[in-house]
């Protein structure tokens, strides 16, 4: 087992190297380009359309604007909004920030243009439901033999990714974060995430949006709210912060505290790398989400669900930086070990040292918990439209009682300690992630003309409108 997770290993560094990163950061780049900066012009539009009007009565689709923006927002906002953040850093200074910045900016035209071909492209499936995503724009938008190869590669990739990063390896976070904070048992965790999740995700995508649509923002605001008293009383450390970002994004970090330095390379690398894991922008899986969305045209989703990429990076990720960077947690060490902090342990430092009490450890256990909870949602519905496009409908009930049991798997093995069988689910499911990148990219650039030419159609014929 341990050659099989050398391998793995190996296989993840490669595909996430750096020219997946620059082929990813690069596509957003271009599309920026291309659309003119849509969405640095048509924020405010598009926070408005998501948050105030919501959705499109009487438009075809099986769930509103808002709730495929928060079913896509559960999937994306999870522990890497806590973890990730905190590895970046801990690894590449407070300016690797600014980069997972640069991700989420340029990752936005990104999310974008797959929202618009996954509901260009989308169909209605034999039970009536809207299906789509890059399986559908990459088999129809580029047809032929090419286009068909590359849907058939994501949906295998996607429908087994989601059994590890999108199931088991979250509830087993949740488990570990429940029984280390209150003591609850992982059997228990296991049980209560599985009929939690069997109640929902057995619904399809109608029970999925109903409840995001409450639970998302909830979890999202409950954990701002943290993070922003964090702030407040930290205020001190608020002009650090400005600067810490912005000038150690282009200059060497240098040794403080318990923070070994970090050259600009390595800023570059952790931030751009943490910042894509973060809001998925180039996976493909926000044009899922998208084309199950009431929506008369294409664009109108998309300008929705690329605020997905702004709240997950923009918003999420900063809050937990901003502690991080305010409190000096980043520059201090584990007094266990000696060694640096990283990952939530940081973030959990940082929101202890910035609150009174205990109050500090129980919203970073309780927003990993809520955090991880709603990925198994979001990818729920990523990995039963996969499943759907290779085997058919008659698939998609086996496949959310097998999501379902893997769940409590992924709790209830904490009760026989540090498995290594998790470690080769998280390396197995890092790769597949990866893997479902480079087909969704190829088409998304293959097929820009077409996000392009609805994009100048959508506007040409909303001339009139007030923003």
């Amino acid at each position: 087992m341990s050659s099989l997770q050398q391998w793995l290993s190996h296989a993840s560094d490669i595909i996430w190297g750096v020219p997946i990163i620059v082929l990813l950061l690069g596509t957003g780049i271009y599309l920026t380009l291309l659309l003119r900066g849509l969405q640095f012009r048509e924020l405010r539009y598009s926070l408005w359309l998501a948050l105030v009007k919501r959705k499109e009565e009487g438009a075809q689709g099986d769930i509103s604007h808002f709730q495929a923006l928060m079913t896509a927002l559960a999937a994306t906002v999870g522990v890497g909004n806590i973890a990730g953040v905190a590895t970046a850093i801990a690894a590449g200074g407070p300016g690797a920030l600014f980069w997972m910045w640069v991700t989420g900016l340029f990752g936005m035209a990104t999310k974008y243009s797959e929202a618009v071909l996954g509901v260009r492209y989308r169909e209605v499936d034999p039970r009536g439901n809207m299906a789509g995503g890059p399986m559908y724009y990459l088999a129809r938008g580029l047809g032929g033999g090419f286009g068909k190869t590359l849907g058939f590669f994501f949906a295998l990739f996607a429908a087994i990714a989601a059994f590890g990063i999108g199931n088991m390896v979250q509830s087993n976070s949740v488990a570990d974060a429940l029984r280390s904070s209150f003591g609850v048992p992982p059997v228990w965790t296991g049980a209560v995430i599985a009929v939690l999740s069997a109640m929902v995700i057995l619904g399809g995508i109608k029970s999925i949006g109903r409840v995001t649509e409450f639970f998302v923002p909830f979890m999202i605001l409950f954990y701002m709210a943290g993070g922003l008293i964090v702030l407040a009383i930290n205020w001190q450390g608020l002009d650090d912060i400005v600067r810490y970002v912005f000038a150690e994004a282009f200059t060497p970090t240098a040794p403080i505290g318990g923070f070994l330095g970090a050259s600009v390379r390595e800023s570059v690398r952790w931030g751009l790398a943490r910042g894509i894991f973060s809001n998925e922008s180039g996976l493909g899986t926000g044009g899922i989400a998208a084309a199950a969305a009431q929506s008369r045209t294409p664009v109108s989703q998309a300008l929705v669900s690329m605020t997905q990429t702004f709240i997950d990076t923009i918003v999420v990720c900063s809050i937990t930086g901003f502690a991080i960077i305010a409190t000096g947690a980043w520059m201090q060490m584990d007094s266990a070990t000696g060694a640096a902090l990283t990952g939530a342990p940081l973030t959990m430092r940082a929101f202890q040292t910035g609150l009174p009490g205990e109050w500090g450890h129980t919203i970073v256990s309780l927003g990993l918990a809520f955090f991880a909870f709603s990925t198994v949602l979001g990818w729920a519905y990523y990995g039963e439209r996969s499943i759907e496009y290779l085997l058919g409908v008659r698939a998609i009930t086996p496949y959310r009682i097998v999501f379902v049991a893997a769940a409590f798997v992924g709790a209830y093995v904490l009760e026989f300690g540090q498995l290594q069988g998790l470690t080769l689910v998280w390396s197995f499911s890092d790769v597949m992630n990866g893997a479902m990148a480079i087909p969704n990219l190829i088409g998304v650039l293959l097929l820009s003309g077409v996000v392009a030419r609805e994009t100048r159609s959508y506007f040409q014929a909303q001339t009139g409108r007030r923003g």
